[in-house]
């Protein structure tokens, strides 16, 4: 009897309980814009790149051993290891820390918004082969390629992008939210199609130019608002300090970002603003990890999205004046 194996990165049907089973036994890690699996070391900045992530560990399939819980953690705390271990003396008490309590009229929390996807082809290149066993390209699809006739497929697909936002979890396109990442994994796809994206033109590429640089299509990017300014970090790490090219414009911001790393990465863009600037009042840092960019606003209206580009979410972002808590 054909059961569903519930480890993590694996989700296969089988049918034989000694087949090997490759999966990942930690939680999954989303922490300041890197993704990747607390069982392994490979971090990522897209989910795609994510969801390729190898499974480290082999062992059986399983129907009854749930995956480990999510830890919630935040900030800082994402990095500190568990003070619980088998190790620890079950005799020594472990002091409680208590967490401080923001004020009552704290700053908003950052929003976390994740870039527009690249462009897509909608269909299979016909003078491409697929390889069986080729999972559908498109997100929350899960389809594989048998090799036989595809006539009659339906391939039902988000085609948003993941967005992750004060612990909820769903895709741009549609409304949804989990708590859960497994239960994440599960919504069902908000479009259809008839036919399913193994291969489309080719792959996903990277761009290089002539001078042997790695071309970035998009980053990540977060942001946050006060009623004066929108404050924006672009991911992108090891930025060039001597080299970057940050302007500012009444509704745009032009960026040509190149990394110090032994093959540079280059994010070269014009992002066009939700809402209108004061160029002359606005500034930029470049920091460790990411370009921080702080907007004036020219007219003080609040900014749902970043980027006028953006799909709207229908969250409603409150901005307030920080104060004293009475």
């Amino acid at each position: 009897m054909a059961q569903k194996c519930v480890h993590q990165s694996c989700g296969k049907v089988y049918t034989d309980p000694e087949e090997e089973c490759h999966y990942h036994p930690g939680p999954p890690i989303f922490h300041e814009g890197q993704k990747g699996w607390k069982c392994c070391k490979p971090r990522f900045l897209t989910f795609d790149e994510f969801l390729t992530i190898p499974p480290c560990t082999t062992g059986k399939h399983s129907t009854t051993d749930l995956p480990p819980q999510i830890e919630k953690k935040t900030g800082a705390d994402a990095d500190i290891p568990s003070s619980s271990s088998p190790s620890s003396s079950s005799t020594t008490p472990v002091p409680a820390v208590e967490t401080p309590r923001a004020p009552i009229n704290a700053a908003p929390q950052p929003t976390a918004t994740p870039p527009p996807p690249p462009p897509e082809s909608e269909d299979d290149d016909a003078t491409l082969s697929i390889p069986k066993g080729k999972m559908c390209r498109r997100k929350a699809c899960g389809e594989a390629y048998n090799g036989g006739d595809r006539e009659g497929e339906k391939c039902v697909f988000h085609p948003g992008v993941p967005i992750f936002h004060e612990g909820s979890k769903g895709y741009t396109c549609c409304k949804r939210r989990v708590l859960e990442f497994d239960e994440f994994m599960k919504i069902e796809g908000c479009k259809t199609k008839d036919r399913h994206l193994f291969v489309g033109s080719g792959g996903k590429k990277k761009g290089a130019n002539a001078g042997g640089e790695e071309v970035l299509e998009s980053v990540r990017h977060d942001f946050y608002q006060t009623p004066s300014a929108v404050i924006a970090s672009f991911f992108l790490k090891k930025i060039n300090k001597e080299t970057a090219k940050v302007d500012f414009s009444s509704n745009e911001l032009s960026l040509d970002l190149v990394t110090t790393d032994a093959t540079p990465k280059r994010y070269k863009a014009v992002v066009s603003l939700f809402g209108a600037i004061d160029p002359e009042k606005s500034t930029s840092k470049i920091l460790g990890t990411k370009l921080e960019v702080n907007f004036v606003k020219a007219d003080g209206a609040s900014w749902p999205v970043l980027r006028s580009d953006e799909q709207r979410t229908g969250e409603i972002i409150q901005v307030g004046k920080a104060g004293r808590a009475v």
